[in-house]
């Protein structure tokens, strides 16, 4: 049946009685009254507190209670530059001469960066790339108040710096421990990435002992993390869910996503207490390329259990080099403290002063053995090795193999200058096919193949008699760039 338009009219005044019945009611707890002049309307509220919030996400908890100890870091650089558009044309300056120089202006380059506070007395953890070269350092707190800082000491090896402020009621970030940091384990960074500043991400723990290898760094215990680290970052804290700095944000890679790496605050510690005492690091150097002890190599080199760190390679003339290790030693024990990767060894001697003599324990052809040597100080610079200049090594049509998936060859003058070799010795790898036992290892065209399973290797012939056919374990040491690297494979 159709309403009437009067009923409609009826129905439409009992619905608006009901609605203003229904805000006479009396307000009860979670409710609140809002008034317009002598009406009343009700509304329901949220009776969550601060404290609920911070308990159902830490993260924001950490932003709040962290982000002031965390400093923008603006810095300056004067540089000369040339207004002439041909002045670096090799032509141009033939032909002026120190004419063009006549024209150079001063500029100032500027740069940004992060830090955090470490101590009341105003020290400030940081990359070196942000400090490193700059002529002016200004610090930029939360609160708004700026600073110029001055350079305590930096360290290029593990990309670290302190800088210092001068200020009073300083916010600080307590330190914690890497080494019991988990890998899974949510992690918060805050810093100023691309000029937004105080920005806060949040992750994970992807990895650690990450090993980092570019121009200007070669460091093997990063911690990789995908919360976000952008231009900006680098110097910023990471910190784990107790408000700890576990990591400093130091590099990402630029071509991927969420993949981020950091220095562990651990190293950090050691490297900022000699940065303050004495501006710069006095590590112990040992003179070593390390690496973690794989199965394959493990089986062929007859080494007990699966941990420790091998003698890849030896620095000549280094502490190691004096008291006697060979390639192939592996290190199990560094002052009785045993080790189980390449990283602890690392970081049990660069904790030891120069000059403190050191008992490492080893194996060498599957026996027991121990040296004590006399920690060196890490040199500044290593000088370059001029390559020796011996004969060709080869004939014109060197002979070559494709077993396991690698096409080497005897090392002809073409072919050492092709890849520049440092010598004639072993052979050299010129493809790798894809998914073979090869590429398993991780061989590459250029690689100079000096020793199969432990047995030096002259020729194909030598080579294919060791490789065999279808082998089950290989290991190889080669050398790539001028260090020698063990690899292996074991079916």
């Amino acid at each position: 049946m159709l309403m009437s338009k009067s009923n409609k009219v009826l129905a439409g005044i009992i619905f608006v009685l009901l609605v203003a019945l229904s805000l006479a009611i009396t307000d009860t707890e979670g409710v609140f009254t809002a008034k317009n002049g002598s009406a009343a309307t009700d509304f329901p509220v949220a009776t969550s507190s601060a404290a609920d919030i911070y308990a159902q996400n830490p993260v924001a908890k950490i932003a709040k209670e962290c982000s002031p100890a965390v400093v923008n870091i603006d810095t300056e650089t004067l540089v000369s530059r040339s207004p002439h558009p041909f002045a670096n044309d090799p032509f141009f300056k033939e032909f002026f001469g120190e004419e063009l120089d006549r024209w150079n202006r001063t500029v100032p380059m500027r740069g940004k960066g992060s830090g955090f506070i470490v101590d009341k007395k105003g020290y400030i953890l940081t990359n070196n790339h942000v400090a490193e070269g700059a002529d002016k350092i200004t610090v930029t707190l939360l609160d708004g108040r700026h600073f110029e800082a001055k350079l305590v000491g930096r360290d290029p090896t593990f990309d670290l710096a302190v800088i210092q402020i001068k200020a009073e009621n300083l916010p600080t970030l307590p330190l914690g421990d890497s080494d019991t940091a988990e890998i899974g384990e949510w992690v918060v960074a805050i810093g100023n990435p691309l000029g937004f500043e105080n920005t806060v991400t949040a992750g994970v723990i992807s990895g650690k002992n990450r090993t980092l290898q570019a121009s200007n760094i070669n460091f093997q215990g990063f911690m990789q993390t995908d919360a976000s680290i952008n231009p900006g970052n680098s110097g910023g804290p990471l910190i784990n869910l107790r408000g700890e700095v576990v990591a400093i944000n130091t590099a990402i890679v630029p071509y991927a996503q969420g993949i981020g790496f950091a220095v562990p605050i651990n190293m950090a510690k050691q490297v900022m207490n000699d940065l303050i005492e004495h501006g710069e690091v006095k590590r112990g150097w040992l003179g070593v390329m390390l690496q973690t002890m794989t199965p394959g190599f493990a089986d062929t080199y007859k080494i007990p259990g699966s941990e420790g760190a091998i003698v890849a390679d030896i620095v000549p003339e280094s502490p190691a080099a004096e008291a006697g290790f060979k390639r192939g030693d592996v290190i199990f024990s560094v002052d009785g403290k045993a080790v189980k990767s390449s990283q602890d060894v690392v970081l049990s001697i660069r904790n030891k002063l120069a000059g403190q003599d050191t008992v490492i324990e080893f194996y060498r052809d599957g026996k027991k053995d121990k040296l004590s040597v006399k920690l060196g100080d890490i040199p500044g610079k290593d000088g370059e090795s001029g390559a020796p200049r011996g004969g060709s090594g080869g004939s014109s049509s060197p002979k070559q193999s494709e077993r396991i998936g690698a096409q080497v060859s005897e090392i002809s003058a073409e072919l050492r200058n092709k890849y520049s070799l440092s010598s004639s010795n072993g052979l050299v790898v010129l493809s790798v096919e894809r998914g073979s036992i090869a590429s398993e290892l991780g061989l590459r065209e250029g690689d100079q193949i000096l020793e199969v399973n432990r047995r030096e290797v002259r020729n194909i012939a030598e080579y294919e008699t060791i490789v065999g056919r279808n082998p089950k374990t290989v290991v190889m040491l080669v050398q790539r760039e001028g260090q020698t690297l063990f690899f292996s494979y074991k079916k």
